[in-house]
């Protein structure tokens, strides 16, 4: 990279929210003739836009308007995909086997005449909430060793040290406190309302609006730097330069206003109590499917305002992961220990919606998602036939007269 920046400008946990995309789009647009567009994970899964288009349109957008990216935990594959691992660096995550890095570690850039290093670390915790498939051949390293190894080796090449984290903005406090040479750490992964920036020693923390809300920014200011927060502008022109990816955006809007029915009483003109949905699911799965129990993370769900009508959109907004539905075994530890597995499943994922209550002991299997089968369980017996999504649809709303017979 042979440009020089005036500031670096870092997004955070967009989650494919391009119901945004006419605020995000002309600013960033606007900003990177004179900014360094980063971003600190998770632009991926999170809507329809993302389950329809299989993340065409976010790689589109990544590899057009951004410089750097530190990796998610969220759309963990994509980072690998030709044009955005280039972009991609993470100076924690190895291969399992050889210990090598998965990307690169840093970029060094020029912003206002200081040379400065650029990396990226996903936390520990976050690495560890990606499906165990997809990171079956990778493994994380401390962040803070990681960090320490970097300066020593590149110290004497750069004049400033910028972090992008996915670890979680607590989890950040601590990293900053530890590496004293940082100079910003970027912050994504926790959805808190923390935004800082926050002074940690001479270090400061700061993380952007997520869900394309706003973003961070910093830039040297005498012999330190300065950070601040920031809301995307409101709605304007996107500029004709990305007039193809405007268009894909509405195409795909258009699809996701297709109705699915009446939103029940319970739920209609609030925004979604996704607990409650989880726990009116699971009582009609264990009925409907005959299960010995049924286990689901409040966590496979997104809350959403909803009104009088479900939209396509609604739902995979509510439902964004694609979660199948799987006969999963008990680990044998839990199989009279039942509680001990809601504890730690609890611990692993949040809050639980389980039916029935307690779990009877001696249990062998629940019904649950693929996703805590195969990360948190002893693995699937065999698939239910039916997904979470589907499920959640036919407890929330009422379907059209000309889709009642094949919803029964």
């Amino acid at each position: 990279m042979s440009r020089t920046y005036g500031q670096i400008v870092a997004t955070t946990d967009l989650h494919s929210a391009l119901d945004q995309a006419h605020r995000l789009l002309p600013h960033l647009h606007d900003l990177k003739a004179t900014s360094l567009i980063v971003d600190c994970g998770d632009f991926f899964e999170g809507t329809g836009y993302y389950r329809l288009g299989k993340g065409a349109i976010e790689r589109e957008i990544l590899t057009t308007l951004y410089d750097v990216l530190a990796p998610g935990n969220h759309g963990w594959p994509h980072y690998f995909e030709p044009g955005l691992r280039e972009m991609t660096i993470c100076s924690n995550a190895v291969d399992a086997t050889t210990g090598q890095p998965l990307f690169d570690r840093l970029r060094v850039v020029d912003v206002h005449g200081r040379r400065v290093a650029v990396t990226a670390v996903i936390g520990v915790s976050a690495f560890h909430t990606i499906p165990a498939d997809q990171r079956a051949e990778h493994r994380v390293t401390d962040p803070v060793t990681a960090l320490r190894e970097l300066m020593l080796e590149h110290h004497h090449h750069v004049d400033s040290w910028i972090v992008l984290s996915h670890s979680g903005f607590d989890e950040d406090l601590k990293l900053a406190s530890a590496c004293p040479f940082v100079d910003v750490v970027f912050a994504g992964h926790c959805h808190s309302d923390t935004y800082g920036p926050v002074h940690v020693g001479d270090t400061l923390v700061v993380k952007g609006r997520e869900l394309a809300a706003g973003y961070a920014a910093a830039e040297p200011v005498g012999s330190g730097w300065a950070a601040r927060t920031a809301t995307f502008p409101a709605p304007a022109t996107v500029p004709d330069a990305l007039a193809a990816l405007d268009e894909q955006i509405a195409s795909t809007c258009r699809m996701l206003a297709t109705r699915l029915g009446t939103v029940k009483e319970p739920y209609r003109d609030a925004v979604l109590d996704r607990h409650r949905l989880l726990q009116d699911t699971a009582s009609r799965l264990h009925t409907g499917l005959g299960a010995d129990a049924v286990v689901l993370n409040d966590t496979a769900l997104r809350p959403t305002g909803l009104g009088d009508i479900l939209t396509l959109g609604d739902l995979l907004a509510i439902e964004p992961f694609d979660n199948q539905l799987v006969h999963a075994f008990l680990p044998d530890r839990y199989v009279e220990d039942p509680n001990g597995l809601l504890k730690h499943l609890t611990e692993q994922t949040g809050p639980l919606a389980v039916v029935p209550w307690p779990l009877p002991q001696g249990i062998r299997s629940v019904l649950t998602t693929d996703y805590l089968a195969d990360t948190h369980l002893g693995g699937r017996t065999h698939q239910a036939g039916l997904r979470l999504g589907e499920a959640v649809r036919r407890t929330l709303a009422t379907p059209p007269p000309d889709q009642e017979e094949g919803a029964r």
